[in-house]
């Protein structure tokens, strides 16, 4: 063992000539000692008792991060294994349990995290957990069941609101409000939206596969609005669509804009919810959700399907099949059934 700073760390070649080199994570030389002991033992009895390796869950999530480096959403993963890091530190795989899940539950909602956000770390420690039997690291691993999450409401603005708030945003954060409004494209794709993406003879513009949330290409079709609203933009720089005083615009959610929505009259709206607003008319304006799911770029149909009550009109000639209103020789209402 060597000594670098105040911390322990462990230097052995096991029996099959291969060098293990780790931090003990502890300045207590007796207890790094335990540590070396163990590992060297668990190495030697692998090598000539022919034991399988009882791999840890840094291990696990190590190879989690390499095999996921392309997700975009990477980042994420690494701030929550940094913090899931204090409960399973140099945990075997064979030996979580339950209760180490319970524990990360409690911990979280000790924080005043909500069951959403718990169920983010929770899905995290389950996928790898998964992934460790399929890369025959540990032969089985606990169940983990997700928090129930409350079904939130979706939020959308009628057309009167949406026009009092295009009216009290500035200029430039209002042609992204009504690009927002026109396309349903998302706030990363439209801030970072090239005049490369767009064709305005044939009014269409497209999210290359890497640019999307779901990893497939989207064309979008560019209506009246849409367009008008790239017309205006054109000239104002060589590359991206949207700038600000010649500038790209890398940010919605300023002051600026939450000054608009108190002075628009809106509470309890996200940038996000113009994507919402812009589904909710369409529905409401009679577009089939299997179209507004590719318009949208949505892999699962149940995704879309949030919005379907928002037009019942095409369930209202079968709901008169369990009553009917007659008018009686009183003039009264009778109601048959």
């Amino acid at each position: 063992m060597i000594k670098r700073g105040s911390t322990w760390w462990i230097d052995f070649t096991t029996p099959r000539g291969k060098r293990i080199r780790c931090s003990a994570q502890t300045e207590d030389r007796q207890q790094a000692q335990e540590l070396h002991d163990k590992l060297r033992a668990e190495a030697w009895r692998q090598v000539k008792l022919k034991e399988k390796p009882s791999y840890t869950w840094d291990e696990a999530a190590l190879r989690w991060l390499d095999e996921k480096s392309h997700k975009k959403s990477l980042r994420d993963d690494e701030s929550r294994l940094i913090w899931l890091q204090s409960f399973l530190r140099g945990e075997k795989l064979s030996e979580i349990d339950r209760t180490m899940i319970d524990r990360i539950i409690l911990e979280k909602k000790k924080e005043q995290s909500s069951p959403a956000t718990v169920n983010r770390y929770l899905a995290l420690v389950r996928a790898i957990l998964k992934k460790a039997v399929k890369w025959g690291m540990v032969e089985s691993v606990p169940s983990v069941q997700l928090l129930q999450e409350p079904k939130r409401r979706i939020r959308w603005l009628t057309r009167e609101e949406a026009n009092r708030l295009l009216r009290t945003l500035p200029e430039h954060q209002a042609e992204l409000a009504r690009f927002a409004l026109a396309t349903g494209l998302r706030q990363g794709n439209i801030l970072t939206l090239e005049w490369a993406q767009i064709d305005l003879q044939r009014a269409i513009c497209w999210i290359h596969p890497d640019q999307a949330k779901g990893g497939k290409g989207i064309g979008v079709p560019l209506n009246t609005e849409a367009q008008s609203v790239l017309k205006r933009q054109a000239g104002k720089h060589e590359r991206r669509v949207f700038v600000y005083e010649g500038k790209p615009i890398n940010q919605v959610n300023t002051l600026a804009w939450r000054k608009a929505l108190v002075k628009a009259g809106i509470e309890n709206f996200r940038w996000h919810d113009l994507r919402h607003t812009w589904a909710s008319w369409h529905v409401q304006e009679g577009t089939p959700i299997h179209v507004l799911q590719e318009l949208g770029g949505w892999e699962s149909s149940e995704m879309v399907r949030r919005y379907a009550h928002l037009s019942p009109d095409h369930l209202s000639k079968w709901a008169e099949n369990s009553s009917r209103v007659t008018n009686t020789s009183q003039g009264q209402l009778q109601l048959v059934v």
